[in-house]
């Protein structure tokens, strides 16, 4: 059972062991989008291949599209030579559901997959044929937060993208130029309206985009780069939708794998590409899924409310966003991914089984957070925490880590934590002393910085670009000493980190304290755990 053409030829082998095959005509569909393409997706990763793919592969099934998407990849050039280009442009997805078993569908939505780079001249020529198209109704965006970025942390350029506002649309060394490249390209030939909406799960996600899209070409236009105009084309007739994705998707995972190759499907390796991105022919994800979109596409879009988007303003997916990650998913994901790793837990679901870590989220979620939670209307948040606290984490079957979530720990507690903090402070009928676990969990991360488990074993700390500044704060910190940690303070202070300042709240005092039972001892992560969660 072979991933290819070829391979689903004989369709009852797959049937027969419960394999869901696409049910239209996938040569029409190929035929159709390269005629008239509608939708163009970059970033292609496993998080598109197994959620905005498959949005698409519903919409074929159901007859209510007749195009698949397009998808280019800027960045990871490998991904389309070893998954897309070896499986002819399909992916198989595998839903990991919370009773052990799972389900395996074959998505095929994917009509041609290409290197967008200038120096693949053919497909580059592809590209700039569908952006002339004026059928071409949405551009979307799986690139990362870090994909927007424009600028190094003192303000300045990055030297690649200073490189490229200097040489126009020709020739462009990184990926959001050739972008704005592309749309010169629709621009000169009047190709018409356009959405290019980002799905990236990042705060305010279609505002970054425009902002970077917008300082490119009006740098462009006034070196006289590309012609005028073009900078009102884009204020004019294109839109930025923002948008709110939520769906976990862990790297391949081994026990699936082996599931898999018991069926006889033969396309199980992991491919570890030269961005160290893990993937492989199957996605492995679970099943809750959460896409809302701003409705504004100037050109038309495809029916995705029929497949379970919610379409709404701006404004509520503002708040959608505000209550995941500042209330209801993210900080308790963040507050398991530090204490798992303290506690040497190697999957998020082990640690919904810990007495003390279950409860530690539910109190920060429902008591802590919900007194200010964000209700967008359309999704009810204590509804949205049940299922993550009841359903989506205790999953067993999700192969997620702690270490993983983990990564860039410095960049997420302002937003995750500080907010609900300001809210408190901002309240009139809320005191910021009566929170004691967000302040237990900064300073779990303090004991996190110093690299040793409650065993008192090394451990090495996720990926973070300020790992080493934050961890050079504590370097002359040992296992029992008692305070009163002068070295922290500025590290205290840093509203960067934090999204406050904690010593001018007054929360300075509670995180050391905490901070000193826990380096207390081996075991004293456990003990200060039992001492304050239960």
């Amino acid at each position: 059972m072979k991933l290819t053409n070829t391979g689903l030829q004989n369709r009852s082998e797959w049937e027969d062991k419960g394999y869901i095959l696409p049910s239209y005509d996938r040569a029409s569909m190929v035929q159709k989008t390269e005629k008239q393409p509608t939708w163009v997706h970059f970033g292609a990763g496993n998080i598109f291949r197994i959620f905005p793919a498959a949005l698409q592969q519903r919409l074929l099934s159901k007859g209510l599209a007749e195009t698949g998407i397009i998808v280019g990849e800027g960045f990871d050039y490998q991904i389309i030579d070893e998954v897309y280009e070896k499986h002819d442009n399909m992916t198989l997805m595998v839903t990991l559901k919370s009773d052990g078993s799972i389900a395996k569908e074959v998505i095929a939505s994917v009509a041609a997959a290409y290197k967008c780079d200038q120096q693949f001249s053919k497909e580059w020529a592809f590209f700039q044929k569908t952006f002339r198209s004026p059928s071409l109704q949405m551009v979307s965006f799986t690139i990362t937060e870090k994909g927007y970025a424009l600028k190094r942390g003192d303000g300045s350029f990055h030297p690649a993208i200073e490189k490229d506002l200097l040489s126009g649309p020709e020739q462009n060394i990184m990926f959001l130029p050739r972008l704005v490249a592309l749309m010169y390209e629709r621009y000169l030939a009047d190709g018409g309206k356009l959405a290019l909406v980002s799905m990236d799960n990042c705060s305010h996600n279609g505002e970054k985009l425009q902002d970077a899209v917008m300082t490119i070409a009006q740098a462009w236009e006034e070196k006289g780069l590309v012609k005028e105009g073009f900078v009102s084309y884009l204020q004019r007739d294109v839109s930025f939708p923002w948008s709110m994705i939520d769906k976990i998707t862990p790297r391949p995972d081994a026990k699936v794998e082996a599931m898999l190759k018991a069926d006889g499907f033969e396309d199980t390796s992991l491919v570890i590409t030269d961005k160290n991105t893990y993937t492989a022919a199957f996605v492995n994800a679970e099943e809750p899924q959460y896409l809302v979109i701003e409705d504004d596409f100037p050109a038309g879009r495809p029916h995705l409310e029929d497949v379970g988007v919610y379409f709404t303003d701006r404004d509520t997916v503002n708040k959608v966003e505000r209550m995941k990650v500042t209330t209801c998913l993210n900080p308790l994901h963040t507050t398991l991914a530090i204490y798992g790793c303290l506690l040497s837990h190697s999957l998020i679901s082990e640690e919904m089984r810990d007495p003390q870590l279950k409860r530690m989220v539910e109190i920060i979620g429902y008591e802590e957070g919900m007194p200010v939670v964000t209700d967008p209307g359309i999704l009810d948040p204590k509804a949205f925490i049940d299922e993550v606290l009841t359903v989506r984490f205790p999953n067993p079957f999700m192969p997620d880590t702690p270490q993983r979530i983990a990564t860039d720990t410095s960049q997420k507690l302002a937003i995750r934590f500080g907010e609900t903090i300001k809210s408190y402070l901002g309240s009139d009928q809320l005191d910021v002393q009566d929170l004691k676990l967000i302040p237990l969990v900064f300073a779990g991360w303090l004991r996190y910085l110093m690299g040793l488990d409650d065993e008192l074993n090394p451990f090495t700390p996720s990926s973070d670009p300020r790992l080493e500044e934050a961890q050079a704060y504590l370097k002359d910190i040992k296992i029992g000493m008692k305070g009163p940690f002068p070295a922290l303070e500025a590290l205290l202070k840093d509203e960067s980190i934090w999204g406050v300042n904690l010593q001018k709240i007054g929360m300075a005092d509670l995180v050391l304290s905490y901070f000193a039972e826990l380096i207390a001892g081996k075991g004293a992560i456990r003990a200060t755990l039992i001492k304050y969660v239960q």
